[in-house]
């Protein structure tokens, strides 16, 4: 028998959310892209490049993960919220890819993490509040710039590092799938200038976490 859970219980779900997300380690049911691939000799330099690289890409699905659950909070539709937990299920799978490979590597992910996670939960629930079209338009807007910024590492990544490689492309495969969904549930296109303050913010927390 379902049980309603009570506004205490729906409280303490949502800051369980938080605190795995931020301080445990993220599990995967899929296996890890590039497993098979036998670790690449890597300079220092490359090492190096390469955690910088993963650390943007954890600290993005951080942000994921916060976005998604502000979406869902003030979501109107069950079958909006639905779409959401579903990819925010593949989010923490990109999760625990990228902080394995950093690990791996010898690196840690971004400092700044629970900053990231604060500032986006707040805009995935403003987007869902300003209702379901445009917060489906939101969610495709944010995985179609994603996805190109996944293409971007893909190109700066070392051509030897194949693990590395099959992890970043699982997760374009992925992004992009997560926007088609969006657009197939019907998103709204966002207005000129709120895509390019996303690309703004997102340019910011790019140049913080490799570095922080």
């Amino acid at each position: 028998m379902n049980r309603t859970l009570t506004p205490l219980d729906a409280c303490l779900l949502e800051i369980d959310k938080v605190l795995r997300a931020l301080w445990t380690e993220a599990q995967s049911t899929r296996a890890t892209p590039g497993d098979a691939e036998t670790e690449a000799e890597l300079s220092e330099a490359e090492r190096r490049q390469v955690i910088a690289l993963m650390r943007v890409n954890h600290a993005g699905e951080i942000c994921a993960q916060a976005l998604y659950q502000g979406q869902a909070l003030t979501a109107r539709a069950p079958r909006l919220r639905a779409s959401l937990a579903e990819a925010a299920e593949e989010e923490t799978e990109h999760l625990a890819w990228t902080q394995r490979r950093i690990c791996e590597l010898g690196g840690r992910v971004s400092l700044l993490n629970p900053f990231w996670y604060a500032g986006s939960l707040v805009l995935g629930a403003l987007a869902g509040a300003a209702g379901d079209r445009w917060n489906l338009g939101f969610l495709a807007e944010t995985e179609r710039q994603v996805a190109k910024h996944l293409q971007t590492h893909l190109d700066h990544l070392p051509a030897q590092d194949k693990r590395s490689r099959a992890i970043l492309e699982q997760m374009k495969s992925d992004e992009t799938r997560h926007a088609e969904t969006a657009i197939r549930l019907g998103a709204a296109i966002l207005p000129a200038p709120l895509r390019g303050l996303m690309r703004l913010v997102s340019k910011c927390l790019i140049c913080t976490a490799a570095r922080l």
